[in-house]
């Protein structure tokens, strides 16, 4: 949300907050439930239950583990209780970001190493409890690899930034989509829940965030990004658009018995969350079938708006006065709200995917039915977002972007268009295997189906990407990086990195092209700065949650001049800094 990429229809509760970039500390509490209390309390049992019977390759992936959870606390919160934290102390001190730091990357080398040596005789089975990469300890040390060159390169604004550690740790990560560790995950009945939100535990956990309700929304940035329909874009349409971008059906048409038996697809537009006051007009609502034919009566008292709305109808109407009452016909959608400003958002499609455990109708079978009655579909879903995706760690495609960006800072053009037109291809390929999957699974859905190979070799010609050494500019890297990486956590830390749209990152000039605060933006309070080029202008971390507040204070407030203050929210954390 913070990133641009998706938004809520919700303007007040605590995640539509976010997306109007006013957060409430209500925001924290779920990441930082879910790493200490649902997985980081588990892995000093884990690794010493290992260590008993020389079960190094358990002892290595709790390591990885670890790093990998107080890395992203680290991204969020800046300072956090580290070196004592999930110890026997009810007030663990904080340490600050460069101990977390150093801690998570000697975690990462000692995962390696434990990884590198031969099991005991005796000891548990790797695979048999490896649900990431089935077993396969060379997978796992790759994807260490690529941890450390993803953190090695975050430091980017740091004078200890060192471009040649980071394609050192290239070189050992991932060099093909068959060693991303990427984690299969389950569209199944009667699966157990997660203790602290009730999540089902087999389900991509993108999904559980994104797309397991009815209030995500795109943001039409993003999907600029898609068709490259942004200042200086070609306007090429990205073959992966269908893909990523969910749909619900138009055009219905019924026979007598009330079953569809034609209909179009309407792809989302996307919520202008820059431009746009929707949010601040009550929208956008979500869409509704109709049944039977149905009357919306809207009163329009100024005349040049209820003369623009009643030109823009499409269905029958009458007019009475100020009032304008329009029939939607049975087997329509439309949105059931008398206000008329809302009635074109039938063009906001909303992200959910049906599961198994939220009414879905079979393993195969994410559409989102508003209806159990009917079959019209309000959403096809979006390829990292349904409850069987993959879960991506670390691929091959950031790999590749993250190498693009090093080169392209080293002032070597060469490798690094060569690494970006990779990194694109990689994209394609991993998201044309997932749908090859789909496909053989049985699923009908047409965003679920391959990819055309000539739409994928015209797009690579064509002026959506770059052709040459010499143009490419690190917007394009990072562009094309979004987009491989879906809903990443890693796409907030790259806008930080880089300063949004600031454009003042060496000589780099604007990265994140059309990029600005919310519209609704009112939060000056939180983000202090004045200028772009103020790094308190910007979103740039999490205050901590209550959980800390309420039971850690003390140690809380030692941790940083700004802490449990509004401005903490644009306070750069330790990466984040010179």
């Amino acid at each position: 949300t913070i990133a641009g990429i998706l938004t809520q229809s919700s303007a007040t509760a605590a995640n539509g907050l976010l997306a109007a970039w006013n957060p409430a500390q209500s925001s924290a509490t779920t990441i930082y439930q879910n790493w200490f209390l649902g997985a980081g309390v588990n892995i000093g049992p884990m690794i010493k239950m290992a260590e008993e019977n020389g079960s190094y390759h358990y002892m290595a992936a709790g390591y990885a583990m670890k790093a990998l959870g107080f890395l992203m606390m680290l991204d969020l919160h800046g300072e956090m209780p580290y070196t004592e934290a999930m110890g026997d102390k009810y007030n663990p001190s904080y340490d600050q970001g460069d101990v977390i730091y150093a801690g998570c990357m000697a975690d990462l080398d000692k995962a390696i190493e434990l990884f590198g040596k031969t099991q005991e005789p005796g000891a548990f089975k790797f695979a048999d409890g490896d649900t990431w990469n089935g077993g396969d300890v060379n997978k796992w040390i790759k994807m260490c690899y690529g941890i450390k060159a993803r953190y090695l390169n975050i430091i980017s604004k740091k004078s200890s930034y060192d471009p040649q550690a980071v394609l050192a740790a290239l070189d050992k990560a991932p060099k093909s989509n068959s060693e991303n560790t990427s984690v299969r995950r389950y569209n199944v009945e009667g699966d157990a829940v997660n203790f602290t939100v009730a999540d089902p535990y087999q389900t991509n956990f993108t999904w559980n965030s994104a797309a397991y309700g009815t209030g995500q929304r795109m943001t039409r940035w993003y999907i600029n990004l898609l068709t490259n329909n942004y200042t200086g874009g070609s306007k090429v349409v990205d073959p992966r658009m269908t893909k990523l971008v969910p749909a619900m059906m138009k055009n219905i048409k019924l026979n007598e018995a009330g079953e569809i038996v034609s209909y179009e697809w309407a792809r989302d537009i996307g919520v202008d969350m820059m431009y746009s006051d929707i949010r601040q007009n009550g929208g956008p609502l979500l869409a509704s079938y109709a049944t039977a034919d149905t009357k919306v009566a809207y009163t329009i008292a100024d005349e040049t708006a209820r003369n623009n709305f009643i030109a823009n109808l499409k269905q029958s109407y009458v007019v009475d006065g100020t009032k304008v009452t329009v029939t939607y016909k049975k087997g329509s959608f439309f949105i059931n709200s008398t206000n008329y400003k809302r009635a074109g958002d039938t063009v906001y499609v909303n992200m959910r995917s049906n599961s198994l455990s939220t009414s879905g109708r079979s393993a195969t079978d994410t559409y989102y039915y508003p209806l159990t009655t009917s079959n019209a579909v309000a959403g096809t879903g979006s390829f990292h977002a349904r409850p069987d995706s993959d879960f991506d760690v670390v691929t091959y495609a950031e790999m590749c972007f993250i190498k693009a960006e090093v080169y392209l800072r080293m002032g070597q053009p060469g490798p690094a268009h060569t690494a970006y037109l990779e990194g694109i291809r990689a994209s394609f390929a991993r998201m044309q295997t997932k749908l090859n999957d789909w496909k053989a699974a049985g699923v009908k859905n047409p965003d679920q189906m391959p990819m055309n190979q000539a739409d994928i070799d015209a797009y690579m010609a064509s002026p959506a990407v770059v052709q040459t050494a010499a143009n490419l500019k690190m917007s394009d890297i990072i562009k094309e990086k979004i987009i491989a990486m879906g809903f990443d956590f890693q796409n907030w830390n790259d806008m930080r990195r880089f300063n949004y749209s600031a454009g003042n990152i060496g000589n780099f000039g604007v990265v994140y092209i059309d990029y600005k605060r919310p519209y609704e933006f009112t939060a000056t309070a939180k983000m202090t700065g004045s200028s772009p080029t103020d790094p308190t202008y910007w979103f740039r971390r999490f205050t901590h949650s209550t959980h800390e507040s309420n039971y850690n204070n003390e140690q809380l407030m030692a941790s940083n001049p700004l802490a449990m203050k509004d401005a903490i929210w644009s306070d750069p954390v330790w990466w984040d800094k010179p």
